[in-house]
């Protein structure tokens, strides 16, 4: 396949470079992809200090996991903008993407997508059969599940997209310690918890790019203030968090329950918001820096538990 049938040209007809990396980043959902790999790492390295192995001997299964996570993260990512490429252009949040531009053609997306899953797929094995199995588990729930099955078709959506959301974690704990314990199952539960609230409060500023697209997201549905009330739920359910990883000492409970306060305090304050998009938008900011911060403590205080 050429260039020109992949990419459009500039005006002296060469590929422009910096406009294609760009528009590969977004096909691949390289913010989805960062942000999941902490957690991958977050579950890899506690598995590490949990188990008394040190990570300098066992380097191989850290490239592997890493990688192979990237890797099929970025595929299914790339897969779910192949699936979305007809209702993409209708919202301005992706309207950009490539493949709603005509940028990319569905061809090469789809090549792009299969080989970023099936090399990701091959590391994950050789890091560990669990690993590679958890990193089916994770292509089959977001790339199945939600985009082909779920999103288009019922509320509860969110909630089905959660399932793969939080599975990094496990292939990261996975790919040295196969039998999961509590702790695996603690970072699991975080992710999954996080993730309703966080994107019920993106939803809320898309409100009205979901409806056009009839994308039938929590706040399109049910309205304003039944969102309000399902994420401060979900924001309850992160509180027994901090008690199901005391490994990680008594430092790391107050922080985890500092956050959960804090996001709790902000979720009430939903009830009386004179305007419920700047609030969303807070909730949404709040939500990211309660992710990075949890997740880098984590690996911060079990270098010292």
């Amino acid at each position: 396949m050429s260039n020109s049938r992949v990419f459009a040209t500039s005006r002296n007809s060469e590929p422009d470079t910096s406009s294609f990396v760009k528009d590969f980043l977004a096909l691949i959902k390289i913010g989805i992809v960062n942000s999941n790999l902490i957690t991958a790492f977050t579950g890899l390295w506690l598995a590490f200090q949990f188990t008394g192995i040190h990570f300098l001997q066992e380097l191989d299964i850290m490239f592997c996991t890493l990688v192979g996570t990237a890797f099929i993260i970025a595929g299914s990512g790339a897969m779910n903008n192949y699936i979305d490429q007809d209702i993409d252009p209708v919202m301005k949040r992706t309207k950009s993407r490539p493949t709603a531009t005509g940028r990319f053609t569905p061809k090469f997306v789809m090549t792009v997508a299969l080989i970023l899953l099936f090399v990701g797929e091959i590391l994950l094995f050789m890091a560990s059969f669990a690993a590679g199995v958890w990193g089916l588990a994770g292509i089959i729930s977001y790339v199945v599940l939600y985009s082909m099955w779920s999103k288009r078709r019922f509320v509860s959506n969110t909630i089905v997209g959660s399932i793969s959301g939080a599975i990094p974690p496990v292939i990261g704990w996975s790919a040295v310690n196969p039998t999961l314990g509590l702790s695996a199952f603690a970072l699991f539960y975080i992710m999954f918890a996080w993730q309703p609230p966080h994107f019920y409060a993106l939803a809320m500023k898309r409100t009205e790019e979901y409806r056009a697209a009839q994308i039938p997201m929590l706040p399109v549905v049910k309205g304003f203030d039944r969102t309000k009330k399902s994420m401060l739920i979900w924001i309850v359910l992160l509180f027994p968090i901090p008690f199901l990883l005391t490994k990680l000492g008594l430092g790391f409970i107050i922080l985890a329950t500092t956050l959960n306060v804090g996001w709790f305090i902000l979720a009430i304050t939903g009830f009386k918001a004179k305007d419920d998009i700047k609030w969303a938008n807070k909730m949404f900011i709040y939500s990211l820096n309660y992710m990075t911060i949890l997740f880098v403590s984590m690996v911060i205080f079990s270098v010292f538990s």
